[in-house]
């Protein structure tokens, strides 16, 4: 009870010690804050790419992979991708054909293209929209939703019909205040009915991933052909047979182009992991980065902070020497200055993780960065800056502890 009532009066001190010199407080605590400021700060911007990161790769599920033509994840090589540009050759309808009748560890297969359109409705249009021929099932293997209408079917894809999904901002632009289902577009001058809206995703970076039409793959290689941009999406029979069906569906693509065991792949297979594994490479050189620049102004802040200390520990050498004459130990002064040095830091952190926070909050709110503040950075930040007011606050705390009493209150009354 004796320790929980010291380390209370000792709390109670060093708060009445932080109101009464707040200018000196600010600037002794200056590279704490600022030190927790950029530690919170990156860790919302690594954790709100995180969650972007995230939902971009669920795209595929978790058990879902594509194969291109060239799939580079992480840090691009010029020369390896003119090397791959120059071997990989372009997938084809014939060889997803082959795979596809072969393949007995994934439950869902796809092909897709995709290529920049010019979209119209009612003289208003939009260019650079993101077109996709798709199969009936792509549905089942994105994250794509439907708000309104339906999606495209089987009979639509052999019938080659003339018919879209259009992505949440087609709705807003188009038919704000009409139903879309039934109604007219012009893609690259061609008549196409809407069928169906998706759910809106939002933007990221400031780009819409909701700036698409979708229509049927058949059509889509009836208009355009069969010759570029094409892709393979598969779900795996189980998110445990994901490395499985990979392995499969890679042979399979070796065994149609002929390639001998020692030649490379000409080709890529991307998967959620493969996005995931690269973003956390990336992440964890930039985090290592701010470790090394949070751990600099947390040096300078302790120093500054022991300092302080030292000083504080001289102004109130009388009333050492008097709680020492009275029967204070040694450990009660050493604690006191301990708890001090502590909270004197950690108010700090507070200053610093909610600094943070606020940049966070108006960085989100007006720019399309998506910073999010982690729980777990909160507590890192106040609990490293508690522990650096700790280990700096030892010498001081110790320096008055050592004091002898009668020559304390001799030096300061003399």
């Amino acid at each position: 009870m004796n320790s929980q009532a010291s380390f209370f009066e000792a709390a109670a001190v060093a708060l009445d010690s932080l109101r009464a010199n707040k200018l000196r407080s600010f600037l002794t605590l200056l590279g704490i804050i600022l030190s927790t400021t950029t530690l919170i700060a990156v860790m919302a911007v690594i954790h709100g790419m995180d969650v972007y990161v995230a939902e971009t790769a669920s795209s595929m599920g978790t058990d879902g992979f594509r194969v291109l033509r060239m799939a580079f994840v992480g840090r691009r090589d010029p020369k390896q991708f003119l090397e791959a540009l120059r071997r990989n050759p372009e997938l084809t309808r014939e060889e997803y054909q082959f795979v596809k009748s072969r393949a007995v560890l994934v439950r869902e297969a796809g092909i897709s293209s995709n290529r920049n359109a010019k979209i119209t409705h009612s003289g208003d249009l939009v260019d650079g929209v993101q077109l996709m021929g798709v199969t009936s099932n792509s549905l089942v293997m994105t994250n794509m939703q439907v708000d309104v209408g339906r999606f495209l079917s089987d009979i639509e894809d052999q019938k080659h019909l003339m018919v879209a999904f259009l992505g949440a901002d087609f709705k807003d632009r188009f038919f704000p205040n009409v139903d879309p289902i039934g109604k007219t577009i012009a893609v690259d001058g061609r008549p196409f009915e809407v069928i169906g809206i998706a759910k809106a995703k939002g933007s990221v970076f400031g780009q819409s991933q909701d700036n698409f039409v979708a229509i049927p793959d058949e059509t889509y290689f009836k208009i355009y052909g069969a010759q570029k941009g094409i892709s393979y999406n598969f779900l795996a029979a189980s998110r445990d047979q994901l490395e499985q069906a990979q392995d499969e569906i890679r042979m399979l693509i070796r065994s149609h182009r002929h390639l001998r065991p020692q030649q490379d792949d000409n080709f890529g297979i991307q998967s959620s992991d493969t996005l995931v594994s690269a973003w956390d490479q990336l992440t964890g050189a930039i985090a290592a980065t701010a470790v090394g620049v949070v751990s600099v102004f947390m040096v300078v802040g302790g120093i500054v902070i022991m300092n302080i200390m030292l000083a504080v520990v001289s102004e109130r050498t009388r009333e050492i020497g008097v709680r020492k004459s009275v029967g204070a130990r040694r450990r009660d002064i050493l604690n006191q200055f301990l708890v001090e040095s502590s909270m004197l830091a950690a108010c700090g952190g507070l200053i610093g993780v909610t600094i943070a926070w606020l940049v966070a909050v108006i960085v989100r709110n007006i720019t399309p960065v998506p910073m999010v503040v982690p729980l777990n950075a909160v507590l890192i930040g106040v609990t490293l800056s508690a522990v650096v007011g700790l280990f700096f606050g030892i010498y001081p705390a110790r320096r008055a502890a050592r004091l002898d009493p009668i020559v304390a209150l001799r030096a300061e009354t003399s």
